[in-house]
């Protein structure tokens, strides 16, 4: 089976459960978002993160294909029916890890910029991205109905990830540098 199928040429693609729309349609946008931020997320676990930041994140993958899915296909859309919904018990369990990590994580008292380990700073490139994928779930929430778990989800997950990161520096003793804003504006 060839994984080319040409239909896409015109600058068209086809939606799950029928239609066909243009490639920069708020919905394609938005599902693409979320594409990218799976191998973001993708690229953060090859860099082998600590089991626990691991294990979270190979859950989180799979979630994200269901959040796909949703905003893949109108809610009108009879296969709507078929597709795994989003949860809301997926955003509590973030919240649960991110309350872990609070435990242990030194507290913030300014920002910090983004990087320390491979792997931290896969996860703060996440992070970015999933605010983007927000960003996009919301524009199409404007458009058409979507289930607003996905934003609720895909809020957390980026704050997940922001902890993620600290976490995962911490746990390789990297310490995270402050952002530090420069006087006189140069």
């Amino acid at each position: 089976m060839k994984i080319y199928t040409k239909t896409g040429d015109g600058g068209e693609t086809s939606l799950f459960g029928g239609g066909r729309v243009p490639k920069d349609d708020a919905r394609v946008e938005a599902y693409g978002a979320v594409d990218e931020l799976n191998a973001a997320i993708g690229l953060a676990r090859a860099h082998a993160p600590a089991p626990e930041i691991e294990g979270e994140l190979a859950r989180i993958q799979a979630e994200l294909f269901a959040v796909g899915a949703e905003l893949a296909t109108p809610h009108e859309a009879r296969a709507h029916g078929a597709i795994p919904g989003v949860r809301g018990e997926w955003a509590e369990a973030l919240e649960r890890q991110m309350d872990r990590w609070a435990e242990v994580l030194p507290p913030l008292t300014a920002f910090i910029l983004p990087g320390g380990t491979p792997v931290a700073a896969a996860l703060h490139v996440a992070r970015a991205t999933c605010r983007r994928a927000e960003r996009r779930a919301v524009a199409l929430s404007h458009l058409a109905h979507i289930d607003p778990t996905v934003v609720v989800y895909l809020n957390r997950l980026s704050d997940f990830l922001f902890e993620a990161a600290r976490a995962a520096n911490r746990n390789s003793g990297v310490a995270e540098t402050l952002w530090v804003p420069r006087k006189g504006g140069g």
